[in-house]
């Protein structure tokens, strides 16, 4: 087979593989807004994330973040997402650049981790992902919460410590679902490349 019929072949596989996680993120995240522990949605979405990253890159990682961001934002715009929603309707813009952030970083951060760890270990590299992941996407989304939303996160504590709200009341049960199932799903991730990739 000639280079060419190779790279046409490999560029058509990596849009019929971004085509498939793109349409199991759509359905995950949709899915997941029914799954909640406190005012936000579970994540269930990162894991065809950090597999797209591993797969094709940190570019792709990104792109599937977006998209995941994308679905986000519109369970926040049409109220399927209740604590988003008020985000959303306390400033839209705000509401929009964070999600937007958050999830196209946590699969650019995933994809960046996965490839400088791959040549050495690739279990390593998945568990690496696999926990970068979540760890930007809720960094990123409390940290935009304290300096944009701070009154906003006052009100939802209504007069506990800020601090251990956020931790205990806001997304600590999420995270460590989150992190707990990347964590543990990290050999299926391995498996699912070594698979694709041969």
């Amino acid at each position: 087979m000639s280079n060419t019929k190779k790279q046409i072949n490999g560029k058509t596989q990596k849009l019929v593989g971004l085509g498939i996680l793109t349409a199991l993120i759509i359905v995950l995240q949709v899915m997941s807004t029914f799954v909640k522990f406190g005012p936000f949605s579970i994540t269930l979405s990162l894991i065809p994330i950090i597999v797209g990253a591993a797969l094709y890159g940190a570019g792709a990682g990104a792109y599937l973040g977006a998209v995941f961001s994308g679905v986000v934002i519109i369970m926040c715009v049409t109220g399927g997402d209740i604590g988003g929603a008020m985000v959303w309707n306390a400033n839209p813009l705000m509401c929009f650049v964070l999600c937007m952030l958050k999830g196209t970083l946590a699969g650019f951060e995933a994809g960046i981790h996965y490839k400088a760890l791959e040549s050495t270990n690739k279990i390593v590299a998945s568990i690496a992902a696999a926990l970068i992941s979540p760890i930007v996407n809720t960094g990123v989304f409390l940290l935009g919460l304290v300096i944009f939303f701070k009154d906003t996160l006052i009100l939802w504590a209504g007069g506990s410590d800020l601090l251990y709200y956020i931790i205990f009341g806001l997304t600590g049960v999420n995270f460590l679902v989150e992190l707990g199932v990347n964590v543990v799903l990290s050999p299926v991730i391995v498996r699912i490349v070594q698979v694709v990739k041969k």
